[in-house]
């Protein structure tokens, strides 16, 4: 071969191999690797604070917290999340509002092969839970336990000692204590010892649910998680006082302000949490049921609590995902606690709606 050949050889070679090597670079940008772990949970309650806890100290990674309202929206910014590999849900219940995109939205996701567990305690319909379990959702669902205790009862392997005590936590503050997983964790602590704990990490909760607030319950998280009690937490038990304070003015204006219809007490609350005054209400109205609904002026609806007596033979949860759902809103829950977020201008039919339907049962 001669000189020239050689050479012409050496540039076509050296050429193809810069060639493949910037389309094997190329690739390798493009093909971001996932390795994110995320945690998405309920943020209203002491049960989705400490299955988040939980999550975290079994496998570590990010916290995502959401109410209601705002659910939807952040599991839509997932879609183009390229460094998410794994995905927990937890204590985010669905209802006929958003079940269909849910399910969607996830079976999009685990075509990206993300690894997706879904922990809940709420009514599911068993049509979606079909769906879920088609498209490779792990779910983790029983009614008959809170979300914590699910959480810790999946993954004890992998959580330390201190887990039984946040999930006991979730246990006591969701009414959910005297269940079968959850009564043998509370065994394991003094009883007044963990019931002051869960209402003092409670009143914390509650009591920073503002927009500006959120930073707090992320700290929360990251506390519980690193084994620390309610008491260890700076200032958590002179914030639960305030709240206390706060609560027990509730009481004389619920007592001014409430409605009592034929079959359920309800009240606008102007300045505290729905779910606060909720109680009070189901206990002053004499009632089976009571509805108590806070104006979001940021979303345009009302945030509905709705209480159920041990003598409510009705599901709340299913009524009032029916009626919201009928009405433009969302809601679901429970059989005796449960939520709805409903159109502002629809408040006033909600409560007919549901003291009409509760009169049918």
């Amino acid at each position: 071969m001669s000189t020239k050949s050689k050479k012409s050889s050496v540039r076509k070679s050296s050429s193809k191999s810069k060639k493949s090597s910037v389309r094997k670079s190329s690739s390798k940008t493009i093909k971001s690797k996932r390795t994110k772990t995320l945690c998405i949970s309920h943020m209203e309650d002491a049960d989705g604070i400490s299955s988040a806890a939980l999550i975290k100290q079994a496998f570590g990674g990010d916290t995502t917290l959401v109410d209601y309202p705002g659910m939807t929206d952040v599991l839509e910014t997932l879609r183009n999340d390229e460094k998410l590999k794994t995905l927990f849900i937890c204590d985010l219940g669905l209802n006929k509002q958003n079940t269909d995109s849910f399910v969607e939205l996830l079976t999009e996701l685990t075509k990206k092969r993300i690894s997706i567990t879904y922990i809940d305690h709420h009514h599911l319909d068993s049509k979606i839970i079909a769906k879920l379990k088609k498209v490779k959702v792990k779910l983790i669902h029983d009614t008959s336990e809170c979300t914590s205790v699910l959480v810790y009862n999946a993954f004890k392997k992998k959580l330390p000692d201190h887990s039984v005590f946040i999930a006991a936590c979730g246990a006591i503050t969701d009414y959910m204590e005297d269940r079968p997983v959850a009564s043998k964790l509370l065994q394991i602590y003094d009883r007044q010892f963990a019931l002051i704990s869960a209402t003092v990490l409670t009143y914390n909760i509650v009591g920073h649910q503002r927009k500006q607030d959120i930073d707090y319950l992320y700290y929360l998280v990251d506390e519980l998680s690193e084994s620390k009690f309610p008491h260890d937490i700076p200032n958590t038990y002179e914030f639960a006082q305030i709240q206390v304070g706060k609560l027990a003015e509730i009481i004389s204006k619920v007592k001014a302000s409430m409605k009592i219809s034929k079959n359920l007490g309800h009240m606008e609350v102007l300045d505290s949490g729905a779910s606060g005054a909720a109680n009070f209400v189901l206990g002053f109205s004499g009632k089976d049921v009571a509805i108590t609904y806070k104006e979001r002026v940021d979303k345009g609806i009302y945030a509905v609590s709705v209480r159920g007596s041990p003598t409510c033979k009705t599901h709340l949860g299913k009524l009032v995902s029916a009626v919201s759902s009928e009405l433009g809103g969302s809601g679901g829950g429970h059989d005796k606690a449960c939520g709805a977020a409903v159109p502002k201008d629809k408040i006033k039919k909600f409560v007919r709606e549901m003291n009409s339907r509760l009169g049918k049962k």
